[in-house]
């Protein structure tokens, strides 16, 4: 490292950084005004910035000279994307580093709360071809077993997903081509799922969430594919978890009348929150339609209302996730820590926070209060305050430093 450089320049931020902002080391050094090729030794590790070239390259890319030198947290597994194509390789690294932020304000926000116990089904499946039709709608009739959703329609799979445990960030990625990833964080010890807002579908959405349960739940152990037959197979799979959890047998089966036309699969659409297309791909799984007769009424379909699109998917609003956002709401309720600390305590920008927390834009210069979902963290009484939590309880927490 040269003489004068900042002590404690983590290289690895930078090069989170670099993905999280889609720049180039060239495009940075540009922004920047110093070298390619200084750019390249601060991201080896063979150089550290001076502190005005630190305060200039965090100026560029909108966090504080500060983060640059907090330790990184331990990476996420290897996300599995929908979108396997090497055009996607920039996209795919931009969103698993927004992944890892929203790893990173889960991890500080987990000082002082106690997020809901992780209760999802555990599956030990080492490769994909052990895994079974059988074992994929068993594993979805089980999640909905521990999460006591019967075999109705679920009405808001965000929550249920969060009151499970897992991360659910949900933001405008600018990326069309890949809805959603998600991963595990060996820190936190549950999953992050990241789902994209660019397609305002909430049935669409809703299958995405259910799509990325299914890898978290049967392929937690299967290391990622890069063939492209064995990443099909996976993302087939999720595919199936997907229509098994949002349209259980028992129930949905009876409901559908055969011959089923267009309109009748629409109002079908409406009660259960799931898009033509995937009750077709339903009825397929279940053998309630033959291939000839599936891609018929997927040809009707494309023939009446084009390829992308379908009556009624305005009608139904993305469902939000709640948990980091009330986390935050809450600790600053109960004046663990003032508004204006949480982004230093996080060390992210203000904005990063908002859009990966679903926080609306200008948050941390007022917010209006809503309600709580995770819980202050106890500690012994005889060393802790005690608040009124919403429910007019008593919750003793953890002191905290004000930041």
């Amino acid at each position: 490292m040269s003489r004068g450089g900042i002590q404690g320049f983590q290289c690895d931020r930078l090069s989170q950084i670099l993905a999280a902002r889609r720049l180039s080391q060239a495009q940075l050094a540009s922004l920047v005004g110093v070298s390619p090729a200084t750019v390249s030794k601060w991201r080896a590790g063979s150089q550290a910035p001076e502190r005005e070239a630190l305060d200039r390259l965090a100026g560029v890319v909108n966090v504080t000279p500060e983060w640059f030198t907090r330790l990184p947290t331990p990476k996420v597994s290897l996300p599995l994307f929908r979108s396997n194509a090497s055009a996607h390789v920039a996209a795919r690294a931009m969103l698993e580093a927004r992944l890892e932020w929203g790893q990173d304000i889960a991890v500080a926000l987990s000082e002082f709360v106690d997020y809901p116990v992780l209760n999802l089904p555990s599956r030990e499946f080492s490769d994909p071809e052990e895994i079974t039709p059988e074992d994929i709608e068993q594993a979805a009739s089980e999640c909905r077993d521990l999460w006591r959703l019967g075999r109705a329609a679920v009405q808001d799979i965000a929550l249920a997903v969060e009151g499970a445990g897992v991360i659910l960030i949900r933001e405008e990625t600018g990326i069309t081509q890949i809805e959603g990833l998600s991963a595990w964080s060996s820190v936190l010890d549950r999953p992050l799922v990241l789902l994209s807002s660019d397609k305002d579908n909430g049935y669409r959405s809703r299958f995405d969430l259910a799509h990325e349960l299914g890898h978290l739940v049967l392929h937690r152990r299967i290391l990622r594919a890069v063939e492209r037959d064995r990443h099909k197979q996976l993302e087939s799979q999720a595919h199936r978890f997907a229509g098994a959890f949002l349209l259980p047998a028992e129930t949905f089966a009876a409901e559908v009348r055969l011959p089923a036309t267009l309109d009748d699969l629409l109002l079908l659409k409406r009660r259960w929150g799931v898009s033509v297309a995937a009750i077709v791909m339903r009825l397929r799984a279940l053998k309630m339609l033959d291939e000839e007769g599936a891609l018929a009424l997927f040809k009707r379909r494309s023939a009446r209302w084009g390829a992308k699109s379908e009556p009624g998917d305005g009608d139904r609003l993305p469902e939000r996730p709640r948990l980091l956002r009330r986390t935050i709401d809450l600790l600053v309720d109960e004046n663990i820590m003032p508004l204006e600390g949480i982004p230093r305590h996080i060390g992210l920008a203000a904005h990063d926070i908002e859009l990966l927390a679903g926080l609306p834009e200008g948050y941390f210069q007022g917010r209006s209060k809503v309600v709580q979902l995770a819980r202050i963290r106890p500690i012994p009484v005889s060393n802790s305050s005690s608040i009124p939590n919403d429910a007019g309880n008593v919750l003793p927490f953890r002191s905290a430093q004000k930041a």
